[in-house]
């Protein structure tokens, strides 16, 4: 198996042509990235500049990005390079035997555990930029392995002349209901039932209707505000445990859907919350994982029933289907498919100047 390592991040940067670059900092390399969305979300994908992340594991890695690095985050996701609503991934090695490549996120906020719409994207990328090998004559796919911080994620790209092309699909970690019909006193608004699920991240989900909204029509500004009250309450008042991990121990965003959880053929709409404020413009491939684990759970759905989600910003469709019954530790989990579209937007390559006091990027409110 072909697996990420420092050479192959050399050999990469080695082939990226990068244009003539502008005055900058000789002593501080230049970030040149790959630049994807998902369904309207997007993915910048850092293909060099990026010094070496330290750690023995995946996790260990998170952290000493966090503790040494974040200024390569802020500098990539803010603005002037970026914006709040900015999302990254910095690809790295595996301890892993059967991953193909290792992948920190980056946000607003810091790093999360699970992106779906970044494997997605990714998986797209892995196959395009030779990071897998090619898929044998004649099949349809290739798989390629990606170690997120939650675990081991695979995904499959359709593929024709050894290139991506059309949509590809992820296979989840173990995904699970936490939480169902937990009460929550959401200040300013009042007592909410709420449901806590995990698919890759923890999630609040709850139907917008009950806070007097609808998901589908309601300002994008009034939908934010609610879901960070509906977050922070949670966050106050429920203790989120993973039973394997405490790394992953933390609630992510919420997620207002429209309140259709029976299973239909008809879309159902929603809208992620996560971090900072930051808006998933996708139905958002873990928040899908995670309201198929919740329908499951709740006996709204069954194996192998496909359901289409529709982002309430973009109106772009994921579809996700349960495939195979799990374990996450004691708790009963569901292996989760979902499929999506990424699409390229272009390549970037990023400096400094020493005299630059918003060198590291900043953001407004």
């Amino acid at each position: 198996m072909v697996t990420w390592s420092r050479s192959r991040t050399l050999a990469m940067e080695s082939v990226v042509a990068l244009p003539r670059l502008p005055p900058h900092d000789p002593d501080t390399p230049a970030l040149s990235v790959v630049d994807m969305h998902t369904g309207g979300e997007p993915l910048r994908i850092v293909l060099a500049g990026c010094p070496e992340v330290g750690g023995p594991t995946l996790l260990a890695k998170r952290r000493y990005m966090r503790q040494h690095l974040d200024h390569l985050r802020r500098r990539l996701m803010f603005e002037p390079r970026g914006h709040r609503d900015m999302y990254g991934a910095v690809l790295v090695p595996s301890e892993l035997p059967d991953a193909h490549l290792g992948v920190l996120f980056l946000h607003n906020e810091g790093y999360s555990s699970m992106c779906g719409h970044a494997v997605l994207a990714l998986g797209r990328f892995a196959v395009d930029f030779g990071l897998v090998p090619a898929p044998p004559a004649g099949a349809r796919e290739a798989r390629v392995n990606i170690h997120c911080p939650c675990g081991l994620v695979a995904a499959f790209v359709e593929c024709e002349g050894g290139r991506s092309r059309g949509p590809v699909r992820f296979h989840s970690v173990p995904a699970f209901a936490l939480a169902t019909d937990l009460l929550v006193d959401v200040p300013g608004r009042g007592k909410l039932v709420v449901d806590i699920a995990y698919g890759g991240a923890f999630y609040a989900c709850v139907s917008a209707e009950k806070l007097g909204l609808d998901v589908r029509s309601a300002k994008t500004r009034d939908l934010v505000d609610t879901a960070s009250a509906v977050t922070e309450a949670v966050k106050a008042q429920f203790k989120i445990n993973h039973p394997e991990s405490e790394d992953l121990s933390f609630l992510y965003g919420t997620i207002l859907t429209d309140g259709k959880d029976t299973y239909s053929e008809e879309p159902t709409t929603n809208i992620c919350v996560f971090a900072d404020e930051q808006v998933d413009r996708s139905p958002t491939g873990s928040g899908v994982t995670a309201r198929i684990a919740l329908q499951y759970h709740k006996g709204l759905l069954e194996l192998n029933q496909t359901r289409a989600f529709k982002s309430s910003a973009t109106g772009s469709v994921f579809t996700g289907k349960a495939v195979r019954e799990a374990k996450c530790g004691d708790l009963q989990a569901v292996i989760v498919e979902v499929s999506g579209q990424a699409h390229y937007t272009g390549t970037a390559s990023f400096t400094v100047e020493n005299d630059d006091p918003l060198r590291d990027g900043f953001l407004l409110k």
